[in-house]
């Protein structure tokens, strides 16, 4: 992997998460309006990506509380907000008999394989929290995020493999095997907002939008707790 420009405050990537934030954080001072604190759960995040609201939540830490699945281990330094929790976010047994008053999750479905992983993770999404806020980038943006190549997502996929293991595309060296090549374009797989409104029926689906075009999809479901 290259450098990640999330961690970049200054980064194009970090502008586009923190005004997204601004519809998160509507949701979580929602919730705090309610019960007094929010319990978040955080699908395929890190504690690094809660840095976009780091004013919000250092005002706010004693009131909030986030939990974060991954399959990757990870080390949070504040363990007064964060918590990790390694799984996978399409384990249908996943954290079974938790309740939290928000799932969360930014650019993670396109990443978790096949169509029946994705539909776990969205039943997960929407079994463990009264509200949820899902954001993926959208096939039919003609800009591909990952690879930061245009019209990449519509190539057939030995076309893609055989491409990253020639060049340096977007967060990705030069990759070295075919069988590795693989598995990163298989789990690359963008959406549509077709197949979003499928996977999340019960969400108010939106658009982020640059230069008119829809560049990413976003669903939310917005129930107080209890109803």
């Amino acid at each position: 992997m290259k450098a990640d420009p999330y961690r970049n405050t200054n980064s194009l990537e970090f502008g586009f998460r923190a005004k997204r934030f601004r519809q998160v954080q509507r949701l979580i001072e929602s919730i705090l309006s309610e019960r007094g604190t929010a319990d978040i759960l955080d699908l395929g995040g890190t504690e690094t990506y809660w840095k976009i609201g780091e004013d919000f939540i250092k005002a706010n830490r004693h009131r909030l509380r986030f939990t974060i699945v991954n399959t990757e281990d990870q080390q949070v330094e504040q363990q007064d907000v964060f918590a990790f929790h390694k799984d996978s976010a399409t384990n249908p047994t996943l954290l079974d008999g938790k309740r939290f008053d928000l799932v969360h999750s930014n650019s993670v479905v396109e990443h978790v394989g096949s169509w029946m992983d994705m539909e776990d993770f969205a039943a997960n999404t929407r079994r463990l929290a009264p509200r949820y806020y899902m954001q993926t980038p959208n096939f039919w943006f003609p800009y591909e995020p990952h690879f930061r190549t245009p019209g990449f997502q519509y190539l057939p996929v030995a076309v893609r493999e055989r491409l990253i293991m020639r060049y340096s595309l977007g967060f990705f060296r030069r990759i070295g095997t075919i069988e590795e090549a693989r598995d990163i374009i298989y789990h690359h797989h963008l959406l549509s907002t077709r197949e979003i409104r499928k996977l999340f029926p019960d969400a108010k689906v939106s658009h982020e939008k640059v230069a008119g075009l829809n560049k990413s999809i976003i669903a939310i479901r917005d129930i107080p707790a209890g109803r």
